[in-house]
């Protein structure tokens, strides 16, 4: 792995001819599923703030977030083009599969990057535009750049990227990044890891192909079971907190709680299960979506309710 470098292989075998490129080939590189996830965790983050938001202004500020993910993807995709090439869920993405040249994609991401931080920045304020503007920066230059290729960390660090939408919502809604927007991106740092690492778990081969430095081609496979098991077992802790700093209720403790013990109980699976079986991997990876997603919403219906009381001030 230390023969990796940082800069992006000129002689792949991609983009030597390419079809008429549609919206579709564009918007594929925006990364739609991630985006989805980065709205929907940013959006908690806005309503679970407290105050009143300003339904369009919150709305334009939302959708600035979203184009800013989807410039993370568009830029992430071209650095690691040479890499999607080799890897199977990755082929057929826009870049390796010949529809979209590397350069274009590297104009459309970098100008989506700007048009997201300053339409922000005009829609909420600068806090919320810097931190958006870091999460580009952090994502593309501190994790696809550099760490995602030199160290089996790589997700550890480079999962502040993705844990930030919640903190960026929350500042877009009141202009500060309290503790309480912290405690959300800390629940998407720790649950990223075991998210990852079990798909990587039985897509090692492909990481393997592609020299990237994951858990299991660096440590093995016995210790990335171990890892992710001892990160359950934190995100299942973190992951009731917010009921007992006040930021949620009865509802959403009762449904972190179940949705912990499922976690941690998925992840006991991988660690006991034998050397060649990753169906507990498999089944860790889709759960792990689940997991989120049900955190974020029963967060999301406890505000909505409370909104509806009157309870919000």
């Amino acid at each position: 792995m230390s023969d990796s470098v940082m800069t992006p292989q000129s002689n792949i075998s991609v983009g030597e001819t390419y079809a008429m490129a549609g919206p579709g080939d564009y918007f594929a590189l925006l990364k739609p599923r991630v985006m989805s996830l980065v709205i929907f965790t940013a959006l908690v983050g806005m309503l679970v703030a407290p105050g009143k938001l300003d339904f369009f202004l919150g709305a334009v500020s939302l959708l600035a977030i979203a184009v800013g993910a989807g410039a993370s993807g568009a830029l992430n995709m071209w650095w690691d083009a040479d890499i999607d090439a080799v890897m199977s869920r990755t082929i057929k993405r826009p870049i390796p599969a010949g529809r979209v040249p590397r350069a274009e994609a590297a104009a459309f991401g970098g100008f989506l990057s700007v048009l997201s931080v300053a339409l922000l920045g005009l829609a909420s304020n600068y806090l919320a535009a810097g931190l958006l503007a870091f999460t580009i920066f952090f994502y593309v230059v501190i994790y696809s750049m550099w760490l995602k290729r030199a160290t089996p960390q790589n997700i550890v660090i480079g999962g502040a990227a993705g844990a930030l939408p919640p903190v960026v919502g929350w500042a877009a809604a009141t202009g500060t990044a309290p503790f309480e927007a912290w405690l959300l991106f800390t629940i998407i740092f720790l649950w990223t890891p075991p998210h990852f690492w079990a798909l990587a778990l039985y897509k090692r081969g492909d990481y393997e192909r592609a020299g990237i430095p994951m858990m299991p081609v660096i440590k093995g496979e016995a210790s990335t079971r171990r890892q992710i098991f001892a990160y359950a077992l934190i995100l299942g802790a973190v992951g009731v907190t917010p009921y007992f700093m006040g930021m949620a209720g009865l509802f959403y403790l009762a449904i972190s709680a179940i949705l912990g013990v499922g976690f941690i109980a998925l992840s006991w699976s991988v660690l006991t299960a034998k050397p060649d079986d990753y169906g507990p991997a498999k089944k860790l990876f889709g759960f792990s979506i689940l997991y989120l997603f049900a955190l974020f919403a029963a967060l999301l219906v406890e505000t909505i309710v409370k909104m509806g009381a009157g309870l919000y001030v």
